[in-house]
């Protein structure tokens, strides 16, 4: 239910309008003179418990004890809770400018006194009409930011499962063709040194082949932690490549910081102790590790030349005795 708030200075202009609009069938109509009492209504003093809901305030520009009705309105007008908070003018001067400035701080219209009743309701009605459909609109922009929100949040898991690699939890193969242009491209404009490395679980055919595939897809999971654990800077990007192989782009990143983070990255696998009866190389599950490092001129345009020379270090890792770390080199 709509609650109006008289503050008038004339208890029997109060007494007037409040008949006036319990019968044209406002239930909730109080009134005073004193403008803390109506400031301690509001909010703005006194003790907040006091504090009443107001959907319209009838407003006397003339007050008692030093304080106008422009005081309240340039009160009101400094705090965002009373924006929507209509504001009908009492008044019994004609002063254009005294009007003027009112409307400028914040009343939306205004009734003369002696009152006439049927002006006075159509006044009322219209500021509680406009409120409502001020409240309205913004309930309806607020659900709409909601469901912006909430769209915009399931847009965002989506694509984040659609650049995932579902086994290892890391971004996937897509994806990392994506990043791998954009960072080459800003290599490119910043004359930066970028890397990447590309990885290979050693002997991973056996590993399957004598543990089970349930066995192996949780080898894929942990030797991925690891490279979430260490390739953990803004910018690093590691990925599973395809099968048990992985890559890591690393920005802004010389061969001898890229060297660093690929034997750490070799090291810890080797941590995990995860036993390896097959292997060739190591008791223990381990991986080769390929390295490409350039630092591209704006004209070089073609990636995958850097891909297919970390591949070929990756290849040198593998064939000179896997469980190594290997850098590209003409």
């Amino acid at each position: 239910m709509d609650r109006i708030l008289i503050l008038d200075d004339a208890p029997e202009n109060c007494l007037l309008v409040e008949r006036i609009l319990k019968k044209a069938g406002y239930g909730d109509v109080i009134s005073t003179q004193d403008p803390n009492t109506a400031l301690e209504w509001l909010g703005l003093n006194g003790d907040p418990k006091n504090k009443k809901e107001i959907s319209l305030l009838l407003l006397d520009i003339l007050l008692p004890g030093g304080m106008n009705g422009l005081d309240i309105l340039k009160t009101m007008s400094s705090k965002e809770e009373f924006a929507d908070l209509p504001v009908i003018i009492i008044t019994a001067i004609h002063d254009a400018q005294t009007l003027e400035s009112a409307f400028e701080i914040g009343a939306i219209d205004y009734v003369t006194k002696p009152f006439d009743a049927n002006e006075l309701r159509a006044r009322v009605r219209s500021a509680l009409r406009l409120r409502h459909e001020m409240l309205q609109r913004k309930q309806r922009e607020k659900d709409l930011e909601e469901i912006t929100d909430k769209l915009s949040e399931a847009y965002q898991a989506l694509l984040r499962v659609s650049r995932t690699d579902g086994l290892s939890g890391i971004w996937n193969r897509r994806f990392f063709d994506e990043i791998l242009e954009v960072e080459w491209k800003r290599s490119c404009r910043g004359g930066k040194p970028i890397s990447l490395l590309l990885l290979d679980i050693d002997f991973f055919k056996k590993y399957n082949d004598t543990y089970g595939h349930q066995a192996g897809d949780d080898c894929i999971r942990k030797v991925a932690g690891v490279l979430k654990d260490t390739a953990r800077r803004a910018g690093d990007f590691p990925a599973r490549y395809g099968g048990e192989e992985f890559a890591v782009i690393l920005p802004e990143t010389d061969a001898e910081k890229a060297a660093l983070v690929a034997e750490n990255i070799r090291s810890k696998v080797q941590e995990l102790k995860l036993v390896h009866e097959a292997s060739q190389t190591s008791p223990f599950v381990s991986v080769s590790i390929g390295i490409s490092t350039r630092t591209p001129g704006k004209g070089e345009k073609d990636s995958q030349i850097f891909l297919k020379e970390a591949d070929t270090a990756l290849y040198k890792a593998k064939e000179t005795g896997r469980n190594q770390v290997a850098l590209y080199s003409k």
